[in-house]
């Protein structure tokens, strides 16, 4: 039952007022078709927006079911519109995008009806007003009678108590007014049916009661209700209804399909700033997995490499490079401080030569720390940092190769320096056809730089858990044929990108012979144009060569007598030891991938830490090894026969050694005698110095003296000598002079030594004398006679120092081992850390700095991390640009956001009818704004969508624009996880942009939003 008590509504409009209702109040059946009637603005609609809940009245109160409504609630006016009442508007306000059946069914979604069920009472209903079969036609598509009907049935859907119709016929013809009036009729059998109309024609024929408003009262009431007062003012509790999230996209997604053009241009315009930050996105993934390979490529040439013998230099670059950390805490403004680089230079420059690192230990350590396993699912292990570690072995691979004329070692060095020797020897006694003087390199230094020139072997870099080959290796090198080593014995040969080898290489292989070799030498020390060939052999050819492998201990056997002797220069007894030697086998050919910057293998041979593990074994097991190894060999040196050490040499007295080289001089030949004879005369005594400088310095004590001997011996005009000569002191010129006087002394010494020498065996020889065999005596008894003469201990003590072979090895036991390549696989030469990228490569450092904390100061590792040196602004400079551009485009995204509010904001100007007819059905303001965030969160989605799938295609010209210019392939390309969070972010940013416009539609009053047009 519904009442009404004195309701008054009442308009304000600035400051004027105006009063729609004036204490209306009147009752109505549970079942009555009632008509109001009145003149236009006499308060007829305002009537009845008030009793279906659209609008509030100002005064009184409004009974529903003998609850008073004065302490309802948003929520239960939503429920008693959604529930109680079913509106009928003239002009049929049906939301045109949606079908007849979805008109229909709106208000069961409100109520939480099932799918199913709704989709059955809708169709039921829509029988009952004769349009079972318009059910999935658009309103623009039915008659004006036909879209009453739907709005009758829309009206009924949710068996409401009181039907509301506002002028139903108002803009039909006669025939289908009468239609509609016959079915309102029908309906008031049961409901109650309030209608508003201007004819009282149809209200006499059809209706059971009419009232009459007159500017806001009741005039005039044909059957009036009169019932006692039973009110309660405690709303009722009721279910909460609300609208789906499925039924809010249903309607946006239906509204913007009636706009596809509007549509798909507001959300190309919103995926302008998506496209951007993408694009992006794939250029810097692209760049970051580029600079992570760059990366993981030069630290495979750049590890934390840890040696056992640390050089100075590595401590001399660090104190050469700026240092940045300091406290300033204590420094006065304006005021320029000193640093200590100068002198940290100094302790690195005149340190001891090395530092040593006990590499067994750590390596120890490395192994414990590699095996541990994380705690839990996030924790820290370093092997999550870790590519792989290689240990390096002081170990030699003498590698031989059959030729046609025999087995001949892969190693050019000795041929090098012999065809260096040949060429200095046909030239010029000149030191211009001799290039190590003219390179001021000793032939020490140049066979050294030959021998690395000519490295061969490279030590492929091993994997973590035990593999022979590290996956490093496997991206950075292409597999050109054959396979991959599996064993000890397997090889690949490393060509460049260029499929080309070193001709050092191509002479390993036995394709080069001495002679050209010896050729080319020849040519490049007389200076003549070096005319070189370019060779090749097939990949067939290359996988079928067999390289034979000889371990160090081979080079001697073991004689009779139980000594060893050296047996490298016998060819008959090396090619028997060759012949037997362990076989390498090239199976297979790489090359360098395009896409990597840099490259671990130096070498042209790549093999497995398998064949260092396997010369280790072996030469460890050798018999001479073992035998060096014994307790009592400790201080036998098996290589020479004498001892490491004698301990008692260093407490000879010069008695001793007078009365030893005396007996070592005795037992000379002739021959042997004369040569250091010549070598004693030839040396000036001291005195002999002293006297001969005193009188020289004598006759040029003056700075005068000295200029005229100067210009004199060179040359020169004394004002010449004078002004090359004037940076020099007086003592610095008496110092040089004295200099040149002691050399000049020692050679003339030495010229008349050996005059006086030659003339000795001249007097001596006799005729028929072919060898001067009388000369050499002659020359033997002088020496006799001057030894023997010789009483003074400390000249002989001097003789035996100088003359006196050496009774002792002159090497160490650890050094023997070492040529032997007897290493122990426990203490590594080196130790190379593999990083996988910069940032793991600090993790690393961390745990070296954690073992030196707890080590033994002499157990601490020092290392220099010459990446870091070098490297060290790299990620800083990528951070930067990275989040300049991100920067950048965020700026187009809040335009972009900008721009979608206020489109969504048109969107609710365009869609107020249909705000209005939610309401009327009992949509809540919650309701309106999720159609509305529904909506935007479509444009947002579609945005993102057409945003990723444009960056993909412009990935493609992009990425082959930047491969022409840089070499750098496929650099733009978005990752998966990027786009979808590309996605997420359009969303989400539009349904912010939202926010604004669907508080607004939501706050609309519905009254007003049902007039719009």
């Amino acid at each position: 039952m519904l009442q009404l008590k004195n309701i008054v509504k009442t308009y304000v409009a600035g400051d004027t007022k105006q009063d729609a209702l004036k204490g209306v109040s009147m009752n109505f059946r549970e079942n009555e078709f009632v008509s109001i009637l009145g003149q236009s603005g006499s308060g007829k609609t305002t009537l009845l927006n008030i009793i279906g809940g659209l609008d509030r009245y100002t005064s009184g109160d409004l009974i529903i079911n003998g609850v008073s409504t004065s302490k309802y609630k948003d929520a239960d006016w939503d429920y008693y519109r959604n529930h109680s009442i079913g509106f009928v508007f003239q002009s049929y306000n049906l939301i045109p995008h949606q079908s007849v059946l979805s008109n229909v069914e709106l208000a069961l979604t409100l109520a939480g009806i099932s799918k199913k069920e709704r989709r059955a009472r809708a169709i039921e209903v829509l029988k009952k007003v004769g349009l079972a079969d318009h059910i999935h036609k658009r309103p623009n598509q039915m008659s004006g009678g036909q879209m009453q009907r739907v709005a009758i049935a829309r009206a009924l859907i949710n068996n409401p108590d009181i039907l509301l119709a506002d002028e139903p016929t108002g803009a039909l013809d006669s025939e289908t007014s009468v239609q509609i009036m016959e079915l309102l009729k029908e309906i008031a059998k049961d409901k109650l049916v309030i209608m508003v109309t201007h004819n009282p024609e149809l209200a006499a024929k059809y209706s059971t009661r009419i009232i009459r408003v007159l500017d806001g009262r009741i005039v005039d009431d044909t059957d009036p209700y009169n019932v006692p007062d039973q009110i309660s003012v405690t709303p009722q509790k009721r279910k909460k209804i609300s609208m789906s999230m499925g039924t809010a996209v249903s309607l946006s997604f239906n509204n913007l399909k009636t706009k596809k053009g509007r549509t798909l241009l507001t959300a190309f315009a919103g995926s302008i700033g998506i496209i951007g930050i993408a694009l992006i996105l794939s250029l810097s993934t692209g760049i970051q997995d580029y600079v992570n390979d760059l990366q993981r490529d030069t630290l495979s040439s750049y590890p934390v490499s840890i040696a056992k013998e640390e050089s100075p230099l590595a401590s001399i670059l660090t104190a050469a490079m700026p240092q940045e950390d300091g406290d300033n805490a204590d420094k006065k403004e304006n005021t320029v401080y000193s640093n200590s680089r100068m002198g940290q230079m100094f302790n690195a420059m005149f340190a001891s030569d090395s530092d040593t690192n006990n590499l067994t230990k750590f390596k120890a350590y490395l192994e414990e720390k590699m095996a541990e396993e994380p705690e839990k699912k996030d924790s820290d292990v370093l092997k999550d940092h870790v590519e792989t570690i290689q240990y390096q072995y002081d170990v030699a691979l003498n590698t031989y190769i059959e030729t046609e004329d025999g087995y001949r070692s892969t190693d050019m060095t000795s041929v090098f320096m012999n065809g260096m020797t040949s060429s200095s020897s046909t030239g010029s006694d000149s030191s211009e056809n001799s290039m190590a003087s003219m390179m001021g390199m000793s032939s020490s230094s140049m066979s050294q730089m030959s021998s690395s020139m000519m490295s061969l072997w490279s030590e492929l870099l091993p994997g973590n858990d035990g593999e022979l080959i590290s996956d490093m290796v496997y991206d950075q090198y292409d597999l050109e044929a054959g396979r991959w080593p599996e064993a000890a014995n397997e090889l690949v040969l490393i060509m460049s990108d260029q499929n080309e080898i070193t001709d050092v290489a191509f002479y390993a292989l036995g394709l080069m012979s001495d002679e050209e070799v010896t050729d080319m030498m020849k040519a490049v020390m007389k200076s003549e144009t070096l005319s070189t060939k370019q060779r090749e052999i097939s990949y067939d050819d290359i996988l079928e060569t067999t390289f034979k492998l000889i371990l160090n201990p081979d080079y001697y056997t073991k004689e009779a007598n139980g000594t060893w002797s050296y047996i490298g220069d016998d060819k008959d007894s090396m090619n028997l030891v060759i012949d037997h030697g362990y076989d390498l086998k090239i199976v297979g050919i790489i090359k360098p991938n395009p896409d990597a910057a840099v490259t671990s293998a130096t070498g042209s041979f790549g093999y497995t830490s398998a064949l260092t593990q396997y010369v280790i074994e072996q030469t460890n097991n050798s018999e001479l090894v073992k035998e060096q190894k014994l307790p009592e060999n400790e201080n036998l040196d098996l290589l020479t026969g004498l001892p490491f050490v004698i301990t008692e040499e260093n407490d000879t007295t010069d008695e001793e050694k007078a009365e030893k080289i005396k007996e070592y001089f005795a037992g000379l030949n002739d021959v042997e005698k004369t040569k250091i004879y010549t070598e004693i005369l030839s040396e000036p005594t001291d005195e002999e110095i002293e006297q001969m400088t005193s009188m020289y310095m004598n006759n040029f004590s003056s700075r005068d003296a000295i200029i005229t001997l100067v210009a004199s011996t060179m040359g020169m005009d004394e004002e010449t000598a004078k002004s090359y000569l004037e940076d020099y002191s007086d003592e610095e010129l008496q110092e040089m002079l004295q200099k040149q006087l002691v050399q000049m002394i020692k050679e003339n010494k030495s010229d008349s030594a050996q005059a006086q020498v030659l003339q000795m065996r001249v007097n001596a020889t006799e005729q028929g004398d072919l060898f001067g065999t009388a000369g050499y005596a002659a020359v033997a008894k002088a020496f006799d006679e001057l030894i023997d003469s010789t009483d003074d201990t400390t000249v002989l003590a001097k003789y035996y120092d100088e003359y006196m072979p050496s009774t002792v090895s002159g090497s160490t036991l650890e050094e023997t081992l070492q040529k032997l390549s007897a290493v122990d696989i426990n203490s590594p030469s080196a130790i190379n850390i593999y990083a996988k990228s910069f940032d793991d490569k600090e993790k690393i450092a961390d745990v070296i700095t954690q073992y030196n904390e707890t080590a033994e100061e002499d157990d601490q590792i020092s290392y220099t991390d010459y990446v870091a040196l070098l490297m060290s602004g790299v990620n800083t400079m990528i951070n930067a640009v990275s989040y300049g551009l991100i920067a950048f485009v965020s700026i187009s995204l809040i335009v972009s956001s900008i721009m979608i509010g206020i489109i969504t904001y048109i969107s609710v100007l365009e869609r107020t009818k249909e705000i209005g007819i939610l309401r009327s059905v009992g949509a809540s303001k919650k309701d309106i704004s999720r159609v509305f965030n529904a909506e935007t969160a479509i444009i947002g989605l579609t945005a993102g969508l057409m945003g990723i799938g444009v960056t993909l295609l412009l990935n493609i010209p992009i990425s082959m624009v930047i491969d022409n210019l840089t070499g750098i392939g496929n650099i733009a390309k978005l990752p998966v996880m990027g786009a979808v969070i590309l996605v997420a972010i359009s969303v989400a940013l539009t349904m912010i942009a939202g926010l604004i416009p669907s508080k607004l539609a939501a706050k609309k009053d519905p009254v007003i939003a049902l007039r719009s047009e």
